[in-house]
């Protein structure tokens, strides 16, 4: 029986934990300073917004853990001897292990802006960022500023909006998150964002935060030079692996802990999992670090078979993502770049007053479907990722797409008026297949 520190309890710590749990008996300490107890940290603006109660996000009932022989520890750790296979924790207790998993997430970015460490200055990523933001709320804030966009930045946007604090967003790009989407569903969350009163300021960054009193008090704008009152100044500028403590503990590290495709780093009997990591051979069209819940809950389970004597290969499958703006909910599929390669055809079409779009891209020389991105339009995870594996044409998708529609009974579904668009660029006369029943997604799938 072998004894298992694991460093973190994200999704990736702890589905590491369960899984080894499931399928050994060895002994294992989980070990956080954020937190005793695992939480969805996807969850936390809902809990500043008042959707939600702390222990509604936690993944499971406290007894859960020791139940299951998984002792739980909240602590912070300061140092990592693999030589001697220990962990110091910052209140002096040392740990012996014989296998280590090191889980520790991300910590958002810092560009060594003039005022970054005033107090107010933040970003958003543990639980102890949102009980900073709700404190800040509870002394008063008359307007927030927000550095940077992405997924993170708008969440912060909604939370101070849901408390009726002005808000005002600097990013750099010229359009929203247009790094990621397409130049028609970034143009549709600019709009929305608009909408909701955010003051949204493209093509803008930022300068300096200057203070008073050791408080945020204003932020200056490099490109028009403005200066922007505020009380807060959130930090979305995206995140990078949390291992400033472990960079003296002998392991291989580039921007995140190199691993090989077993999750293993350059020491024996450690691993790393999550948004930590840097894999050293991505698979392609995949990037070197993800920080991503799937793809850390996927480490989970494929360290676990590793550690319990079952060497298994990480492979994250077919990418995936989901995320809101504000009332906007975006899904996307497969391979759906900002700009649309040369060898790929990309369908796309756009409700004429509404928040909601579909876009399907596929190879243009054999009609494979390579990617869907849906706007206020949700489609079944496993549809769509079945048709991208089996290369299905084109044609047979828009035909059958009835059959990936995820919205609930009675909403308006928007498959027709693909089809009809396809078929006025190219004069073809394709007819949507009806779903009759449920059972017939399965069938067309796995036959």
């Amino acid at each position: 029986m072998a004894k298992i520190i694991i460093i973190g309890n994200g999704i990736a710590g702890s589905t590491a934990a369960r899984h080894i749990r499931k399928i050994s008996d060895h002994e294992i300490t989980m070990i956080s300073g954020e937190t005793e107890y695992p939480f969805s940290r996807t969850a936390l603006m809902y809990i500043y917004m008042g959707h939600l109660k702390f222990d509604h996000t936690k993944l499971y009932e406290d007894w859960f853990w020791a139940k299951n022989r998984i002792q739980t520890k909240k602590a912070w750790v300061k140092h990592v001897d693999t030589s001697e296979k220990s962990i110091l924790l910052e209140n002096g207790d040392k740990l012996q292990y014989d296998k280590l998993i090191i889980a520790t997430g991300s910590t958002s970015n810092k560009f060594v802006w003039p005022g970054q460490d005033l107090e107010g200055v933040q970003g958003l990523y543990h639980l102890q960022d949102l009980e900073s933001m709700e404190a800040a709320t509870q002394k008063g804030i008359k307007r927030a500023v927000i550095i940077g966009g992405g997924l993170i930045g708008i969440e912060m946007a909604e939370m101070f909006h849901s408390r009726h604090i002005p808000v005002t967003m600097l990013v750099r790009e010229e359009s929203f998150w247009n790094v990621v989407l397409p130049k028609e569903e970034s143009a549709m969350v600019n709009q929305h964002i608009l909408a909701n009163g955010i003051d949204l300021r493209l093509s803008e960054e930022l300068l300096e935060i200057k203070g008073q009193d050791g408080k945020a008090s204003c932020v200056v704008c490099k490109n028009s030079g403005e200066e922007i009152a505020c009380d807060f100044v959130g930090l979305t500028v995206g995140v990078s692996p949390n291992i400033d403590f472990i960079k003296e503990s002998g392991l291989v590290i580039h921007r995140g802990i190199v691993v090989n495709e077993y999750l293993q780093t350059s020491v024996e009997e450690v691993y790393a999992l999550g948004d930590c990591v840097e894999l050293s051979a991505p698979n392609p069209g995949r990037r070197p670090v993800e920080a991503v819940w799937y793809t850390g809950r996927i480490m989970g389970q494929t360290v676990a078979k590793t550690i319990c004597g079952e060497p298994t290969k990480y492979n994250p499958g077919i990418w995936f993502n989901s995320a809101k703006f504000f009332d906007i909910e975006y899904q996307v599929y497969g391979d759906i770049p900002a700009k649309t390669p040369e060898n790929i055809t990309s369908l796309y079409w756009q409700h004429p007053t509404e928040n909601k779009a579909i876009r399907i891209n596929f190879e243009t020389l054999t009609g494979a479907g390579t990617g869907f991105n849906l706007m206020g339009i949700r489609y079944r995870h496993v549809v769509c990722e079945k048709w991208i594996a089996d290369k299905i044409h084109i044609e047979t998708v828009i035909e059958n797409l009835s059959l990936a529609n995820f919205d609930p009974e009675f909403f308006e579904q928007y498959e027709g008026a693909f089809a009809d668009m396809y078929n006025q660029n190219t004069g073809k006369a394709l007819t949507l297949k009806s779903k009759r029943k449920l059972g017939l997604v399965e069938k067309f799938l796995f036959g």
